[in-house]
């Protein structure tokens, strides 16, 4: 059994982006603790979606 992890399937930084701004628009400009927690999560997940972009263009 390998110990290496599963690649998940990785979402473009647009579908990311749009639901970044998406989490924005709901919560009217002020975040709450789980939404703040979700948006961290959500621009990890969109910063690693971007230099993947650029690994696979260069």
């Amino acid at each position: 059994m390998s110990s290496t992890p599963t690649p998940r399937a990785t979402r473009s930084a647009d579908v990311v982006n749009e639901q970044i701004r998406d989490l924005w628009a709901r919560a009217g400009g002020q975040l709450t603790a789980e939404d703040r927690a979700e948006y961290e999560a959500l621009v990890t997940e969109w910063a690693s979606a971007i230099d993947e972009g650029t690994a696979q263009r260069v």
